[in-house]
């Protein structure tokens, strides 16, 4: 992979990393590298969150992808998922995804999938940035009619919203759910959908302005959402991040059911329906050890990859799996969608709750969590995997790991979307587990700074 693109697209600040002339020069490699070999005048869908500078990198985008005489259809704020479906439902020659997911809003980030719904290989990924390092030179311009066109359809989220209920196959009627939309890409899908299907739903961080994606909302800040469930006695709350790709749980007493314990349920619920491929669940290195023992005590095969979502699917394609993601709520349901879908998430627990009588908080306790202690150690982006060289930093590591051996485990791992290394050790004892992933991460900030 290069250096252009991160584990999910091109990730920065926008307007200072992701400018306006790298969106246009994306726009135009990317649309030369997915329909060149087309026949036809291509077809590029490109949605994206609710960010304020999602409209300035959609505007750059466009005139990217009609300079090399491509169209392009505009369809307004959308979930990630969405484009993966529509791109698909709508016979495009490729999509685009204008969006940060759980980041905050000074970033933006820009990710393709193919005609099939699916993120780019690394070639493909590896061959636009060539094209943008060598600044498009050999991309043909072409003039008068075969300019692209841009036509704009924003009733699509709709199209969406009837692919989701489609895939289940009961009513929600006398549930009542809580939401929190993180003012972010799922403000009219989510609600809308779950309304539909007979829920009675309570909705938060439902007022995107461009400025409030993510802010102190959303699943990576699941403090509303648990104080709202127990406040109007929900049955359960779902929380989405800013494009509505991940979706983490609260149960009916306030309490966190992360992307571990859905896929467990969830899975479960698959095996004793017999709808589970090889009675396997695929999740990642960061997946907690109570998953795995919980796989063991139900008879279900767990299959770990990297961290990132392109490696669960990977693995799902390879292997044919069905199910598969991460504790952070992004899963995949490959029966239905390509790419992690908060709202299919949600709707297959919910399924579960109806088909089952049981409330979430049952469900959960399938799974045993361990606790884990994560914490990021912030770097420069240029330092992220520079802890692997420094000798103090690897003496620290192996003397935690020794420390934990039978009883827990340490994992160190830049991220890759952002400037963070991020230390995580589970064990028995949470206290120990903060002080030691504090004192790592300190160590990690102090010599990389």
């Amino acid at each position: 992979m290069g250096i252009l693109f991160g584990t999910d697209g091109v990730r920065g600040v926008a307007n200072k990393e992701l400018t306006v002339d790298l969106a246009y020069r994306l726009g135009q490699a990317g649309a030369y590298v997915l329909t060149k070999e087309k026949s036809h005048k291509p077809t590029i869908l490109i949605g994206r969150d609710t960010r304020l500078s999602g409209e300035m990198l959609t505007a750059a985008m466009i005139a990217g992808i009609c300079s090399v005489g491509a169209n392009a259809i505009s369809i307004g704020v959308v979930p990630t998922p969405a484009v993966a479906y529509l791109t698909r439902e709508y016979e495009a020659d490729a999509g685009v995804v204008i969006s940060a997911s759980h980041n905050p809003v000074e970033y933006n980030g820009i990710k393709f999938f193919n005609s099939a719904g699916y993120k780019l290989s690394d070639a493909l990924e590896e061959e636009i940035e060539a094209i943008i390092n060598n600044n498009c030179e050999g991309i043909e311009l072409p003039i008068g009619t075969g300019i692209g066109r841009v036509q704009y359809r924003f009733e699509s989220i709709y199209d969406y919203i009837r692919y989701a209920k489609r895939q289940v196959n009961h009513r929600f009627d006398g549930l009542k759910v809580v939401i929190d939309c993180a003012n972010g890409a799922s403000y009219v899908s989510a609600p809308e959908a779950l309304r539909e299907l007979g829920a009675e739903v309570v909705i938060i961080h439902n007022e995107p302005d461009g400025t409030n994606i993510n802010k102190a909302c959303g699943s990576t800040h699941m403090e509303d959402l648990k104080a709202y469930v127990i406040q109007v006695g929900a049955d359960i709350g779902f929380a989405f991040d800013g494009d509505a790709d991940r979706c983490l749980a609260v149960d009916e007493h306030g309490r966190l059911v992360d992307g571990d314990q859905l896929m467990a349920i969830c899975g479960n619920y698959m095996k004793n329906k017999g709808t589970l491929k090889k009675d396997t669940i695929v999740g990642t290195v960061m997946s907690n050890l109570g998953f795995t023992l919980m796989g063991q005590e139900q008879g279900i095969n767990i299959v770990q990859t990297q961290v990132g979502d392109r490696y669960v699917l990977e693995r799902m394609l390879e292997e044919d799996y069905n199910i598969g993601g991460e504790q952070s709520g992004h899963i995949i349901f490959l029966d239905e969608n390509t790419t992690g879908d908060g709202l299919l998430t949600a709707l297959h627990v919910l399924e579960v709750v109806k088909d089952t009588g049981k409330k979430l908080s049952e469900l959960a306790s399938i799974m045993n969590v361990l606790p884990q202690v994560l914490v990021n150690a912030k770097v420069t982006t240029e330092k992220k995997y520079a802890y692997q060289n420094n000798p103090a930093i690897v003496e620290a590591i192996e003397q935690l790991e020794e420390k934990f051996a039978g009883e827990g485990r340490v994992l160190i791992r830049p991220s890759g979307t952002e400037p963070l290394v991020r230390v995580m050790i589970e064990g028995k004892n949470k206290a120990e587990l903060q002080r030691d992933a504090n004192a790592l991460a300190t160590l990690i900030e102090e010599l990389l700074s």
